[in-house]
């Protein structure tokens, strides 16, 4: 019976063994090194690209809250079945949704991880020399030998002057020498270029998102003034994730008058506000004298301090004067909103409180609201409808409503409407209906007279903060450049090897390589061995 195998005998200076990781630990940490390899790869990379692409489509087919909430009503009035199922995953701010975040971002993060580590080939590679000369040259693509006259200095000589613009190297090897030379490294150049670009174009939406801001006004163009002090006097107002809205620049601008020009057909053709403007600097300075004149279009935005002006939209407000029994007299002017905005047909609500009364009952009971369509170029008739956008015959339909508005609920309210709560409840009740031009007049059942005064046209403009927006002008330029050198450009690469062949005689052998498309290389080729084998006594391209 033989003897237990006993252990090998421990040396004292042999160092302990490192305390192994759990199985655990390990499995965890090769999940998230794959993980990353995968994230980090060109073809995620492409695959997130085209992601964030296809989830940009419904951006552009269908109405986005931040640029058109008016689109967006009419989308789920003309379809409500379908309206509010895409609502459910923000087809309608697209760019706002956290999933298109998650696109972009893991994007960035996968374009970081994949051209950095080529980046630092790319540099390395800049550095190096063209590869050195294959052993046999007839084996490229493209293949040319001869001899010429001239010793080989002379020969390399006129390689050298020959290939100017090239990488190049020479090598001495067995006895011959020989030049390496590569031409169109620009295309790698362009390629980390755009590449590269799309990282920071990235940066610079993000930049945007961050620090910017949206906010939309509706301003009279009756000399009516905006200042950007605060946000509370913006419509709307969205403000970037790192924007509370407590530092903006106070610039002001007036809007004197607009205009519109329309075709035949009714399509608009120019809308021009005329603006004036003080910069930043002013307004703190406190100067309320100097005014700089501006005409505002479609597309052609003011720009100051920063931010940017854009003229998005129009319309009109009726202006209207009531005259209550004892004389006391209000004068209300504000937008009405437009429902066809091929007619602009508008709807709105003109409302007014009794001045001169502390009874907080009475003067809710007495307070009176004005509602109904406004037509610029009115059809005439019982029925008033628009048949044109511009303001050639305007009319209004209204209804007058006396009773409590709801004013002092501490509800908020559209300014378009009355509260319908009211009218059900029998708060509020229609005491009059008429169609009526600028100029006339009506009287209600206790005295109260209103009159149709006259209409002024309102400017829906919109005010933009973008501190990105020069880096994604560079970057995009930048991407533009890089994806055409990496079309334009082709990688050559292209060898010389001469060997001495008696007295004054040299034998030079020529080799080709294109390292992409090989599109028009033949003929580069071809070019450089007649300018170096003058007098070829044998051999060919191949």
């Amino acid at each position: 019976m033989s003897s237990p195998p006993t252990a090998p005998p421990v040396s004292p200076e042999a160092p302990p063994r490192p305390p192994r990781r759990p199985g655990g630990v390990r499995a965890v940490l090769a999940v998230l090194r794959n993980a990353w390899r995968g994230l980090t790869s060109m073809r995620t990379a492409l695959v997130l690209l085209f992601l964030l692409a296809l989830a940009s489509l419904p951006g552009a087919l269908l109405p986005q809250r931040s640029l058109n909430q008016q689109l967006v009503d009419q989308y789920f009035a003309d379809y409500p079945r379908l309206a509010p199922l895409l609502d459910k995953i923000g087809a309608f701010e697209i760019f706002a949704t956290p999933w298109f975040a998650a696109i972009y971002l893991l994007l960035m993060i996968s374009l970081i991880g994949c051209l950095t580590p080529r980046s630092l080939e790319y540099l390395r590679a800049m550095r190096q020399k063209p590869v050195a000369t294959p052993r046999n040259l007839a084996r490229m693509p493209h293949h040319a030998e001869g001899v010429v006259d001239g010793t080989p200095e002379e020969v390399l000589e006129r390689v050298r002057r020959r290939l100017t613009g090239w990488r190049r190297a020479e090598q001495d090897t067995d006895g011959a020498r020989s030049v390496s030379a590569e031409r169109g490294f620009l295309r790698e150049t362009g390629n980390l270029v755009f590449h590269m670009s799309l990282v920071g174009l990235l940066i610079g939406i993000a930049v945007g998102k961050l620090f910017g801001y949206e906010g939309q006004i509706v301003v009279l163009a009756d000399g009516s003034q905006f200042c950007n002090t605060s946000i509370l006097g913006y419509d709307s107002f969205r403000p970037g994730l790192r924007v509370d809205g407590t530092r903006l620049d106070p610039f002001c601008f007036r809007v004197d008058s607009f205009a519109a020009d329309y075709l035949p057909n009714g399509q608009p053709e120019q809308y021009t506000a005329e603006l004036a403007y003080q910069t930043a600097d002013e307004v703190r300075a406190g100067d309320t004298a100097t005014w700089r004149p501006y005409t505002l279009s479609v597309n052609h935005p003011l720009r100051l301090d920063g931010e940017r002006v854009y003229l998005l939209n129009h319309g009109y407000a009726p202006r209207f004067t009531v005259t209550w029994p004892d004389g006391q007299q209000r004068t209300g002017e504000i937008q009405w909103q437009p429902v066809d905005t091929t007619t602009y047909l508008s709807q709105g609500a003109t409302k007014f409180e009794r001045p001169g009364i502390a009874d907080e009952a009475e003067r809710q009971r007495s307070s009176i609201a004005i509602t109904g369509l406004f037509a610029p170029t009115s059809s005439g008739g019982n029925v008033v409808t628009s048949t044109f956008p511009d303001l050639l015959a305007p009319e209004v339909a209204i209804d007058v409503m006396r009773g409590d508005l709801g004013l002092d609920d501490g509800r908020g309210q559209s300014i378009f409407s009355v509260d319908q709560s009211k009218v059900d409840s029998g708060e509020l009740v229609r005491v009059a209906r008429e169609n009526m031009v600028p100029g006339q007049e009506i009287t209600l059942d206790d005295g109260t007279r209103i009159r149709f005064d006259d209409v002024t046209q309102w400017a829906a403009l919109q005010v933009s903060h973008d501190p990105g927006q020069v880096t994604v002008l560079v970057f995009a330029i930048l991407v533009l450049l890089g994806l055409g050198l990496s079309l334009s450009v082709k990688r050559r690469r292209f060898w010389v090897r001469v060997t001495p062949e008696g007295e004054g005689r040299t034998r030079v052998e020529l080799g080709g390589l294109a390292r992409t498309d090989r599109a028009g290389y033949g003929e580069e080729f071809d070019r450089l061995r007649a300018d170096l084998l003058e007098t070829p006594t044998n051999g060919g391209d191949r």
